[in-house]
């Protein structure tokens, strides 16, 4: 059962990954996600469906549009394969728990966050808030069916307490941590608190931990002078990751 759901959530996210290449694309340019059909940002020809197969199409064509020859960004195909092994893994994490489907929702919603923020130093309220709505009412949907409403309010503290360290952190330093951040905080605590009240502390603590590495990197190889903003998104998204994936080992190894 668990192999099967682990295939089924990777198949459905490498089609997930190919919407969240439209979302990434059209949010930021305040378009809307759903129509026109997807097309080739080039020619403005719409993508044929057979030419718009995730990874497996980008292969096939080489990387270029059928029409105009010009060349597709090898994100598209790396971005679909993400989503895809990303959904494989939290279904391996949690099997077939009420709780999956928020834990799928976030991962998409992170993966559309953490490269907006990349390109565009902004975490779009346009995804927050419904991001946030839907792993709330989703966990509160996983508690009733799982009769755990214990579950729910550890979750929902942990939102509350993320969500304050941020602001206190934004407050103080309004440069150093932006408000988007603020907000997504509070989503990432939910997620978090529903494992435990020591995952909401290790999520965070690796967003931090991996972000002044990366920083101390980027500062040291000249690709980013010590005044330079560096968005903390990614970080976030992927410290949230790695403490739902892995957080149960690395907190017992803590405590040996």
């Amino acid at each position: 059962m668990t192999a099967f759901l682990v295939v089924a959530c990777a198949v459905l996210g490498l089609c997930v990954g190919s919407f969240l290449n439209v979302v990434v694309w059209r949010v930021p340019r305040h378009e809307s996600v759903v129509s026109p059909p997807s097309h080739c940002p080039a020619c403005d020809t719409e993508i044929r469906p057979r030419d718009n197969v995730p990874v497996l199409s980008w292969l096939l064509l080489r990387g270029r549009c059928r029409t105009c020859g010009v060349h597709i960004s090898a994100r598209y195909p790396l971005v679909e394969a993400g989503t895809g092994l990303l959904w494989a893994a939290l279904a391996w994490r949690f099997g077939a728990d009420w709780a999956l489907p928020a834990y799928l929702v976030l991962g998409a919603g992170l993966v559309a966050l953490a490269l907006i923020d990349l390109d565009t130093f902004l975490l779009p309220n346009r995804i927050v808030y419904p991001l946030t709505v839907a792993v709330v009412a989703l966990l509160a949907a996983a508690a009733i069916a799982g009769d755990d409403v214990g579950h729910l309010g550890r979750a929902l503290v942990g939102g509350a307490a993320a969500f304050t360290v941020f602001l206190v952190l934004h407050l103080v330093s309004p440069r150093g941590m932006g408000f988007g951040d603020v907000k997504l905080a509070f989503v990432l605590g939910v997620a978090l608190g529903w494992v435990s009240a020591a995952t909401v502390f290790l999520g965070l603590f690796l967003a931090f931990l991996l972000g002044s590495v990366i920083g101390i990197l980027l500062i040291a190889t000249g690709r980013r002078g010590r005044r330079d903003h560096v968005p903390f998104g990614p970080f976030l998204a992927l410290g949230t990751v790695l403490a739902l994936l892995l957080g149960e080992p690395l907190l017992a190894l803590v405590g040996r």
